[in-house]
């Protein structure tokens, strides 16, 4: 496989980083950074302070390689596309509002998606249009 080969494996693999980021970050159960820290029990120690540095670092990785694949108009038009589908999971019955937990997974993991498809757009726009970004050209 060439080095700038892209395919669904690789998109995959940049979902699943993406989910471990957002979900470790934060979710609704005890099993997150978010939940850690702020339980009380874990003090301002090396531990906590070196994973939440390591998070910080991983946010602006992805956040980074998002906003300038997508750019500001790509994001809010992805966050668009993705509350308008949780609209129509809530419309169809599939979700309800009443559940915050579950409005909590859906959107984390559709904040996941945007971050991997912002991680993988270069490579989706190269399929689609021959486009190559600037960053790419290494030849």
């Amino acid at each position: 496989m060439a080095k700038n080969e892209f395919d669904v494996v690789g998109f995959l693999l940049r979902v699943v980083f993406a989910m471990l980021l957002v979900f470790g970050t934060y979710n609704p159960t005890a099993y997150s950074y978010a939940s850690w820290v702020l339980s009380g029990d874990v003090g301002f120690e090396p531990v906590p302070a070196l994973v939440g540095v390591a998070l910080l670092i991983a946010w602006i990785v992805f956040l980074r390689a998002t906003f300038l694949s997508l750019g500001w108009l790509g994001i809010i038009l992805g966050a668009a596309l993705f509350s308008c589908f949780i609209w129509l999971l809530i419309d169809m019955g599939w979700l309800s509002l009443d559940s915050s937990g579950a409005v909590t997974w859906v959107a984390l993991l559709l904040i996941s998606l945007i971050l991997a498809t912002g991680m993988s757009w270069s490579h989706i726009r190269r399929r689609l249009t021959g486009q190559v970004d600037v960053d790419d050209i290494e030849d």
